[in-house]
């Protein structure tokens, strides 16, 4: 929907290149309402978190509750999971909505599993148009700058350059990148149907990856050591201070600092505590 529709089938192209087809537990950073979930069939069980309430809400609709998938309404930045409790993550659209990039990927990098995959997608500053822009100078912003470039409160372009480097610095290899969304322009999309274009984009997507012009790219990276042979029973931990968790009444209750979390209607609610019982 608005017109998105040419991205949308770009980026389940690159999502089936870089995804392990299958595994035993996948989390989804900024799953919404779960507009990928159909990619992760491969998976015995599949966690959604999301800020929204209201989207997982619209998810538990979509996909059903008491099954596969998992929703959690949590904070990026205070992620409730247990350390290598997925063997593989995906975070698509969201990158770009991040102030602080190296916080996120310090949350994020304990909860893969040793040989787990990673899959994050994120707006680059360095794509043709903006190119383009600054060299008639319709532009003041460098593309070339490494810094993250702030274009509206809370949107935010990266160089390639300066997003591989926090990769890195967050203890992740880069496997593969992808180039995706070559094609984004409005008279295209107008003029040509979205599978055409979308399938255009899929046959260059690898290609494209050795400059990265594109305003979007993909990566999978690997957190370092091999597959366990099992990942943890328990998925969470307490956000606020990293304690265990046990069942309580629609909650779930930490020992070492006393905080309740809701888990109400099939929702795993890590946004704010509970009142005190």
């Amino acid at each position: 929907e608005g017109g998105r529709a040419y991205e949308d089938l770009a980026e389940r192209i690159a999502l089936r290149k870089l995804i392990p087809p299958t595994g035993r537990r996948l989390v989804e950073f900024g799953a919404a309402f779960g507009r990928l979930a159909e990619l992760y069939d491969g998976y015995q069980q599949v966690l959604l978190v999301d800020y929204s309430r209201s989207l997982l809400r619209q998810a538990q609709q979509r996909l059903g509750v008491g099954g596969r998938f998992i929703y959690i309404a949590a904070n990026l930045y205070k992620l409730p999971l247990a350390a290598g409790v997925v063997d593989t993550a995906v975070m698509v659209r969201v990158m770009h909505h991040l102030a602080d990039v190296p916080a996120a990927l310090a949350q994020i990098r304990p909860t893969i599993a040793p040989g787990g995959a990673f899959v994050a997608e994120y707006a680059s500053k360095r794509h043709l148009k903006a190119m383009a822009r600054y060299a008639l100078r319709r532009q003041t912003w460098s593309p070339y700058d490494p810094t993250p470039y702030e274009f509206v409160p809370l949107n935010f372009d990266f160089h390639p350059t300066w997003m591989s480097a926090q990769l890195t610095a967050a203890g992740f290899s880069i496997q593969r990148e992808l180039a995706v969304s070559h094609f984004r322009m409005p008279l295209l999309k107008r003029l040509v149907p979205a599978a055409t274009l979308a399938a255009a984009d899929g046959a260059v997507q690898g290609i494209g990856a050795a400059w990265k012009l594109t305003p979007s790219v993909f990566v999978r990276c690997a957190a370092p050591g091999g597959l366990p042979a099992s990942l943890p029973a328990s998925l969470f931990q307490c956000p606020e201070c990293g304690g265990a968790l046990a069942s309580g009444d629609e909650s779930l209750d930490c020992a070492a600092c006393g905080r309740r979390w809701s888990t109400a209607g099939d929702l795993y609610d890590f946004k704010e505590p509970l009142p005190a019982a």
